[in-house]
């Protein structure tokens, strides 16, 4: 009796560290929404190559912005411009060197600086005087929005300009860092040898790993381990549970936000320099609800709105679920507008899963 119990009391042990895993929703709605498209549209080239790579390249940009907005939950903030900072960053690279001369490097340079600073302002704005991050950023919402339009206007006398495409394949490194697909002679070796589909000309209808997706398995390893295993990580998750106890203990709080504000905004401007160079145009509208997507991201991956809890690889599979549904519909016979409805369902179902579970791990500790 008493091996049968321990038995028993070993696997609620292994399935409760399992369950109180934050990235555990996210894995089991991964799990769950490919099984319900491979039933729905596993015979529609969903799943092949190309379409693989359609619904990646959807999680790829939501996933940059992902782990941007759950590092700076799970320190207990939000950050509701960074949408806006998508266009506003895409407008202030792509302007200089279509008006005035600049090359794509040094513009994109720029607009990296205005992101930092941007970021910083938030972050300072939001620690020195206290109010609400929702309020400090919802406003930032608005300014950068305001200001983009105004700017594209005077400058460019409209809202949307061309050209920054071909511009950044001309320049070394804007070509190499956003341009173009990763792995191109080994997707034609493939071709050539029958593993991959290919046009008629024998060139392969996927021509190689879009440098989104690059961008966004190094950022999340890399954040991902930052979180976990070092100080500044312990740091963010002590700031994000109890930042009067984090205090207390030494931990640099004000740091940590601001810097969590920064790298945010970061992640906006990578997300819109490589929105620029695949789609090859800024808009003064881009990057609409973007702010909200993240979050709805990060939420099912596991993070709390409360804060002190989450995980960089649980927002990363939130955005593989947005990817696959947003993109799976169009494979099937169901009306794209029922996309937000699904989304909706599941963050509210992520967010009621989270609570639950964060009860009883606190339960029993």
């Amino acid at each position: 009796m008493s091996d049968r119990s321990d038995d028993r009391v070993r696997k609620l042990s292994l399935l409760h560290r399992v369950m109180g895993r934050p990235e555990a929703t996210a894995v089991a709605g991964t799990l769950l929404v490919f099984a319900i498209f491979w039933v729905k549209a596993g015979d529609s080239g969903m799943f092949a190559l190309d379409g693989v790579m359609n619904w990646s390249v959807v999680a790829g940009y939501l996933g940059i912005l992902a782990v941007g907005a759950c590092l700076l939950m799970i320190g207990g903030e939000f950050d509701l411009s960074i949408g806006s900072m998508i266009g506003f960053t895409g407008m202030v690279a792509a302007i200089p060197p279509l008006h005035f001369g600049w090359p794509v490097w040094l513009s994109m340079v720029v607009s990296l600086a205005c992101a930092l600073v941007l970021g910083f302002v938030n972050g300072q704005l939001v620690v020195r005087t206290g109010l609400p991050s929702f309020i400090v950023t919802l406003a930032f919402l608005f300014i950068l929005r305001g200001l983009t339009l105004a700017f594209s206007i005077i400058v460019a006398d409209r809202t949307i300009v061309s050209g920054i495409g071909d511009l950044a394949e001309q320049d070394p490194v804007a070509r190499f860092l956003f341009s173009g697909t990763f792995g191109d002679g080994w997707f034609d070796w493939m071709a050539q040898h029958g593993w991959i589909r290919a046009l008629d000309d024998g060139t392969p209808l996927v021509r190689g790993i879009p440098k989104v997706l690059i961008w966004w398995a190094v950022l999340a390893a890399a954040c991902s381990f930052l979180l976990t295993r070092t100080r500044f990580g312990n740091w963010i998750f002590a700031v994000g549970g109890d930042a009067s106890a984090a205090k207390n203990v030494g931990v640099p709080v004000k740091r940590v936000k601001v810097s969590l504000f920064m790298f945010t905004a970061l992640c906006a401007w990578l997300f819109a320099m490589l929105q620029i160079c695949d789609i090859g145009s800024a808009a003064a509208d881009r990057g609409l609800q973007k702010e909200f997507e993240a979050v709805i991201a990060a939420v099912i991956g596991g993070c709390l709105l409360t804060g002190g809890y989450g995980s960089v690889i649980g927002a990363c599979f939130g955005a593989v679920i947005f990817g696959v549904v947003q993109v799976g519909i169009t494979y099937t016979n169901i009306n794209a507008d029922w996309f937000r409805v699904v989304l909706g369902l599941m963050l509210l179902l992520a967010v009621l899963f989270n609570n639950q579970v964060r009860r009883r791990i606190t339960q029993t500790r």
